[in-house]
């Protein structure tokens, strides 16, 4: 509070209010349409927004011309009236003709999902690298989106006779992002020269990288593994530059990647603007795919960073599940006289790792990266896999081998 002459004046920002939309569709059901619209809400505070409602519509389908329904739009309308509400974000990228037609009804602000998502890496972006790969992307989401009522990107370009004759103004705003993105272009590939010059110096060392949904507690875990202070924070993508720091298990030296999360529907865009920075994924000899074994839905995030993996090429890496945040993880316990099948909603923590540690033989680990509750045990198990790779790639080099390696 700022006080002057006997007044008071608030210095806190308003945070700008918001609702929120999904659908309960073919492709998702009603649970997972409430997962989804809980995702948006933590990405929208992110964002630094207040949400004020939800609204969900059964559809088969999205209504192409308007997303939702005429009369849930008309609703959803009244009650951004009634409330002054600042925007509204859907769930599911809105077509252009979309959010043309939807701005027309509400009158106010209207985002989707890849555009709110594109904001926050905005937010979070940092380094040159990262400012030039989220511009990228935001121009080449806004590009189709252009309407007649776009405000002018620049009052002039350049001089004399580079205006054609009767040209208008969205012609003119789009000829500018072209030129914007093929700037951009031109410096990320010289940013990847940059950075694949950086890996190749790093010489024959076994590379690890970190990946996993976001806010799963990767960066969390690179602290405590190399002792570093990468930053980390109870927020989705905290952290968006890839890190890297050379860690040392018993006498042997690897390099431990920190890049950026995924998340279920993330924007196509981004995944091509950051090209240089997945390359570390590409390029790592082991994946340490941290899961937060404490979210409901963690299972389906692992399908979603398998998805993404295998999109940018590294589906057949080794793998080690993590399976972090054991100290939050909390189930309900099936009453002795309930005769209805168990669910994995009722699955103890010693149930879910006999599960994992058992399928597809691939290693499997339960720790508390904030508690650094088997920490140890998970040194002792990368341990195992580097050498593995360090064996095959420097036979004739003398080290401890796993068997006697202990902390």
């Amino acid at each position: 509070m700022l006080q002057t002459m006997g007044e008071s004046f608030s210095t806190e920002i308003k945070r700008e209010t918001v609702v929120l939309v999904g659908l309960i569709s073919q492709d998702q059901d009603e649970k997972q349409a409430h997962e989804y619209i809980d995702e948006l809400e933590f990405l929208a505070d992110t964002a630094g927004a207040e949400v004020t409602g939800k609204f969900f519509q059964r559809l088969n389908q999205p209504n192409p011309v308007t997303f939702v329904g005429p009369g849930k739009l008309q609703e959803i309308a009244a009650y951004i009236k009634e409330y002054n509400v600042d925007a509204i974000i859907f769930d599911d990228e809105l077509s252009p003709t979309q959010l043309r037609n939807v701005e027309k009804v509400l009158e106010c602000k209207v985002l989707d999902r890849t555009n709110l998502i594109l904001d926050i890496f905005a937010k979070r972006a940092q380094t040159a690298p990262a400012k030039a790969q989220v511009e990228l992307a935001q121009l080449q989401y806004t590009l189709p989106r252009l309407t007649r009522m776009w405000t002018h990107l620049e009052r002039q370009r350049g001089g004399i006779g580079l205006r054609g004759p009767g040209e208008t103004q969205i012609e003119t705003d789009r000829r500018i992002i072209l030129d914007k993105i093929a700037r951009l272009k031109e410096q990320l590939k010289k940013i990847d020269k940059q950075m694949t010059t950086q890996r190749k110096n790093r010489g024959k060392l076994v590379r690890v990288a970190l990946v996993g949904y976001t806010n799963v507690g990767k960066s969390t875990l690179m602290n405590v593994l190399s002792k570093s202070e990468v930053f980390a924070e109870d927020k989705l993508f905290a952290t968006l530059d890839t890190t890297v720091r050379k860690m040392v298990v018993g006498n042997l030296p690897f390099l431990v990647t920190d890049t950026v999360g995924f998340i279920r529907k993330l924007p196509h865009g981004l995944v091509e603007s950051f090209k240089s920075t997945l390359d570390e994924v590409r390029e790592a000899d082991i994946l340490l795919h941290i899961v937060d074994i404490s979210h409901p839905g963690f299972e389906e995030q692992i399908d979603t960073v398998s998805a993404t993996l295998e999109e940018i090429g590294a589906a057949e890496k080794p793998v080690i599940f993590v399976f972090n945040k054991i100290d939050a993880y909390s189930f309900v316990e099936k009453d002795a006289d309930d005769l209805t099948e168990k669910t994995k909603n009722n699955w103890t923590l010693d149930e879910w790792k006999n599960s994992w540690m058992a399928k597809n033989n691939t290693p499997s680990i339960f720790i508390s990266a904030r508690n650094k509750t088997n920490i140890d045990e998970l040194r002792r198990l990368l341990y195992s896999e580097v050498v593995k790779i360090h064996t095959s790639r420097f036979p004739y080099n003398d080290f401890l081998f796993a068997e006697d390696y202990k902390e």
